[in-house]
């Protein structure tokens, strides 16, 4: 396209931020680094003509909270608990969340049917194990899930039939993050947690999109860049694909390493505030690889007191494969144990000849690797060390 077709694309595209009486104030600026990665058209040109959102309104909270050791409640006015304990029921007023795999997450649901918007602030926690002291999804709620660890942020997108844990049907959904209109977050007092990048800690910044049919959460690295940007909350009406652009197929599961995203309604140096229209589109869906399917999600046990610790590990890990058109599927899955440090260590107990295969990978936008592949602190070798163990068990070693 010449330049001069970009610039009457960026204008017809952000012309009415021009027209409209706002007010525009800055915000703290993303990383020069991640804004070069991308290849969107629109990432240029934006600069010139978008408006500049307030600022994110700022969380209540100060205290950063250790799990294990978490009080029964942490903000005024929740009618849930953080205090949850380790054993799951269907009447759980559990609020936390956990990500750690497409084996081991959560999401915010209706502690009773209705829809998510009408029960933001009181929203408790489904989990596909049990543990945490939560509620656990029914069978078949979670239709197909798509977990991706980057430098940035875990994260894991979806559908499901969110009936099942009483989402009126046809609803087409809310957002839930730690800010909420109040700054006390949506659900009041709702805490995030996970393990990839080295012991169990909270994630402060996190973003969860709920609907009937269709899920995507995700928590950004306290040490990655601008979390509260690459976890920004303010695009609450632009549902899943906007914030959060990934796979969402329907029939399969899987854990991949992912490049990051670039932080949504991000544009160059401008960043998109809502009231503004037309909506620009979302950025791109990030590379990924080293992907690894698990057949199902069968329902296991974590070790919660374990996690506490320090345990690196809490994710399933597969036990036996098949290989399906070059790629590895796993057919059957065990919970390892939660004190475990490496995959290869639990698994690799059969025997075979290791050869050089290939990982089953879903995303076509690009074969790049050059932002999954960073160092990932303790968490590093996960996804090589499943490789190892699935190949000794096949007679293969899947390349990374």
């Amino acid at each position: 396209m010449s330049s001069r077709s970009l610039s009457l694309l960026a204008f017809a595209l952000f012309g009415s931020a021009l027209a409209a009486p706002q007010v525009v104030s800055t915000t703290a600026p993303v990383s020069s680094s991640v804004v070069a990665s991308s290849t969107h058209a629109v990432t240029t040109a934006a600069s010139k003509n978008s408006v500049v959102n307030p600022p994110a309104h700022t969380p209540t909270y100060s205290a950063t909270y250790t799990f294990g050791n978490l009080p029964n409640t942490t903000e005024t006015g929740q009618t849930g608990t953080n205090n949850c304990g380790t054993v799951s029921s269907s009447s759980s007023k559990c609020q936390n969340l956990f990500i750690n795999s497409v084996t081991d997450f959560c999401l915010y649901g209706p502690p009773s049917p209705n829809t998510i918007s009408m029960d933001e602030e009181i929203e408790v926690a489904y989990c596909l194990n049990e543990g945490y002291g939560t509620r656990v999804f029914p069978p078949g709620t979670i239709l197909g899930a798509h977990f991706v660890h980057t430098p940035d942020y875990v994260q894991v997108t979806g559908n499901g039939d969110f009936t099942k844990i009483g989402v009126t049907k046809g609803d087409a959904g809310g957002e839930l993050d730690p800010h909420g209109a109040t700054g006390n977050g949506n659900p009041i007092g709702g805490l995030v947690f996970g393990n990839t990048y080295g012991k169990m800690q909270q994630y402060h910044e996190w973003t969860n999109f709920m609907s009937v049919t269709e899920f995507c959460f995700r928590a950004c690295n306290p040490a990655g860049t601008n979390p509260a940007a690459m976890c920004q909350h303010i695009y609450d009406l632009q549902g899943c694909h906007w914030n959060m652009p990934a796979n969402y197929d329907d029939g399969y599961f899987e854990n991949c390493l992912s490049d990051s995203s670039l932080p949504m309604g991000v544009y160059g140096t401008s960043t998109w505030q809502q009231s503004i229209q037309p909506t620009p589109p979302a950025h791109p869906v990030p590379s990924s690889s080293s992907c690894v399917r698990v057949a199902s999600l069968t329902p296991g046990s974590v070790d919660a007191a374990a996690l506490a610790t320090g345990a690196v590990l809490s994710a399933s890990t597969a036990l036996t494969t098949m290989t399906v058109s070059g790629s590895v599927v796993v057919t059957d899955v065990s919970v390892v144990s939660a004190t475990s440090t490496s995959v290869a260590a639990a698994t690799a107990t059969g025997t075979g000849t290791a050869k050089t295969g290939t990982a089953a990978t879903t995303t076509a936008t690009s074969s790049s690797k050059s932002g999954a592949e960073q160092t990932f602190g303790s968490m590093s070798s996960l996804w090589s060390s499943a490789a190892v163990g699935l190949g000794v068990m096949v007679g293969a070693v899947v390349a990374l």
